[in-house]
Order: C-alpha cells, then sequence, then structure tokens
C-alpha cells in the first residue's frame, strides 16, 4: 500500500520533469514545498489535465462517496490496479479523473515475522532521485468555492516483487514521464489507460531504500530528518 509519502521539493522541480508540451495553467514557483510526512487526509497538489491544459490543485488524499459514507466505510486512500477499472466505487473516477501525485519517495512499514506488532518504516525513492510521479484517479470540483464532501482522489498500487517485495507486498504504481503525460491525457481511453497501470509502470528493480525513523509513524512530525537513513533498523 502506499499510506505515507514526500513531496518537498518545488514545483518547478517536478514540472520541468515531466515537461509537459501542453500549457501549464497552474502557478510554479521555486519555494520548496516542504512536506516530509503527506498523510491521508490531507490536501495534496494533484497533477491533472482539463481540456489542453495541465493544473495542480489541492485535493484531498482519500475518497469516500455518499452511498460508502452510508454504509459506514471509511475514505479509501488506495486503488488496486487488479479492480481499479472494475470495481463500483472506483470506474467512474478511473474513465474520466485520471490524475498524478508528484513524489520524492514513499515510506512502507516491513513487519518482523515473529512479531507483527514490531515494524520498521522505510524510505523508497527511485535509485537516480528523480521525482516520481504516482498514478492516481480522482474526482473533485476546482471551480467549486465549497468542494462537496466526496471529492478526494486515490493512489493506484500494484503487487511487489523481487527485493522490493521483503519491505511490503504492494507499492504504488509509478509512470515514467511519456507513461504520466499519456494516463493525464482525456484522450488516452479506459482501455489503453489500464494497460499503462498493468504493463508499463516503473518496475519495483528501479527502486532503493533504506531505513528511517519511527518518528514518521506521527504525522506531528515534519522534517528532513525523517528520511535520512539509520544505523539500527528493529527489522
Amino acid at each position: 500500500m502506499c499510506g505515507r509519502f514526500t513531496q518537498y521539493e518545488p514545483r518547478s522541480h517536478y514540472i520541468e520533469v515531466i515537461s509537459p508540451d501542453k500549457e501549464f495553467a497552474s502557478g510554479i514557483d521555486d519555494i520548496p514545498l516542504d512536506r516530509y510526512n503527506v498523510a491521508p487526509g490531507t490536501r495534496v497538489l494533484l497533477l491533472n489535465q482539463r481540456e489542453d491544459k495541465i493544473f495542480l490543485d489541492p485535493v484531498n488524499w482519500g475518497y469516500q462517496p455518499g452511498w460508502a459514507k452510508e454504509s459506514k466505510r471509511p475514505p479509501m486512500i488506495n486503488a488496486r490496479v487488479e479492480t481499479v477499472a472494475t470495481s463500483r466505487m472506483f470506474r467512474p473516477l478511473f474513465e474520466h479523473g485520471r490524475a498524478l501525485v508528484m513524489a520524492d519517495g514513499w515510506y512502507e512499514w516491513k513487519k518482523d515475522p515473529s512479531d507483527t506488532k514490531i515494524k520498521q518504516p522505510y524510505f523508497i525513492y527511485h535509485k537516480s532521485h528523480t521525482p516520481l510521479f504516482f498514478a492516481a484517479i480522482s474526482r473533485f470540483h476546482p471551480e467549486a468555492e465549497d468542494a462537496p464532501d466526496d471529492d478526494g482522489f486515490v493512489i493506484i498500487t500494484a503487487a511487489s516483487d523481487e527485493g522490493l517485495l521483503d519491505i511490503h507486498d504492494r507499492r504504488p504504481l509509478v509512470l515514467d514521464r511519456d507513461q504520466a503525460l499519456e494516463w493525464l491525457d482525456g484522450d488516452t481511453l479506459p482501455e489503453r489507460a489500464l494497460e499503462i497501470a498493468e504493463k508499463e509502470s516503473i518496475p519495483p528493480s528501479a527502486f532503493d531504500w533504506h531505513p528511517v525513523t519511527k518518528k514518521v509513524g506521527s504525522i506531528r512530525n515534519n522534517g528532513p530528518e525523517l528520511i535520512e537513513p539509520i544505523n539500527d533498523p528493529l527489522v
């Protein structure tokens, strides 16, 4: 799964990497975002395309349509790639609300096989330290003065393999530049978007990771010390 990630570079850092040919309609600056512990339930800058322009909008991380709220189901923060295009909850978002989450890396907690109460957080990032673009799906109203309660987004996850499986059995779906732009494009058919998600994401072999402080477990903590490697991991 993906339950915490970082988004600490300036907007310009991510945009320069994805460098869309289409017009970018939102403001771009060189002020660091400084978010080292992005948690569900908070508003996150989301890349999305409307007509031929790329936008950055703050959207709540978590999605709970009205019928799910009535049945007391908690907000979802992730959607599995295996069912994202067919499930009752996510199919409309997949067809009409594809988006990207800019990130530098994400956190996963590795469990001690002999005692699952013991968990060690790890920070996972691209081996080349390039920005990451998580495939996401969303429903939101950018022009509304008051956002509806069911506005939000989820990050798509896939099964882990190779060495990354040792940390966690799920991972966020990370797209490279070309696939990310095609994913955003409203002219991309859902069938093609599913093909990108299922077959063309960046493989686990492209990532590296190291253990970090358990302080990342509290959303009150935020700072570069959270991503620094530690020498005495619990697991």
